[in-house]
């Protein structure tokens, strides 16, 4: 799905310019860039993922199980396929679609895994704020953004054997704003 792809890589696109937006920026507005740049990296992962995902239940070579594990529900006492991607978990949906269609599991114990599980840890402190509101630095931004990319990009070389195209860019944005 093309128009879903472009989205996702547009959105990593704002959540690095975001990121760059706070190190120009002092308080009060360096928080609220940092949120969005943390929020829309995940936004773009979880957008990634879904397209990858896409891609192989249009191909019609999924089985039975895995097409429940992506797009199958039960509702209403009977199993009925979405036309929109089922939510599971992030890091379960990511590992299943490096194992299944790539034949190389991640390797859990690469640095970026271990960013890659902290910035979720960092992301679910800033959606789900306990007692005292999460302190977000710039730098546990960029370590999850930097996360996110090699994360994409691992999935892209395992499922497409190809480069994540921004990943060359690193953290900087093409945006402008």
């Amino acid at each position: 799905m093309a128009a879903l792809s472009s989205f996702a890589s547009n959105l990593l696109e704002e959540s690095k310019r975001f990121l760059s937006k706070a190190n120009e920026t002092t308080e009060p507005g360096k928080n609220a860039f940092l949120h969005s740049a943390l929020m829309l990296g995940f936004a773009a992962l979880e957008a990634h993922v879904n397209a990858i995902a896409d891609d192989f239940l249009v191909s019609g070579d999924l089985s039975a199980h895995e097409r429940g594990l992506l797009a199958v529900e039960l509702s209403d006492g009977e199993f009925k396929e979405k036309s929109s991607l089922k939510i599971q978990r992030l890091e379960d949906r990511v590992q299943f679609l490096c194992r299944r269609f790539s034949r190389r599991p991640i390797d859990r114990t690469a640095s970026y895994w271990g960013d890659f599980v902290e910035a979720g840890r960092l992301r679910n402190r800033l959606t789900h704020p306990k007692a005292d509101p999460p302190t977000i630095g710039e730098n546990a931004v960029r370590r999850a953004l930097n996360a996110i990319i090699e994360l994409l990009n691992f999935m892209y070389m395992s499922i497409y054997k190809k480069k994540l195209p921004a990943y060359n860019r690193g953290l900087s944005s093409k945006l402008s704003f």
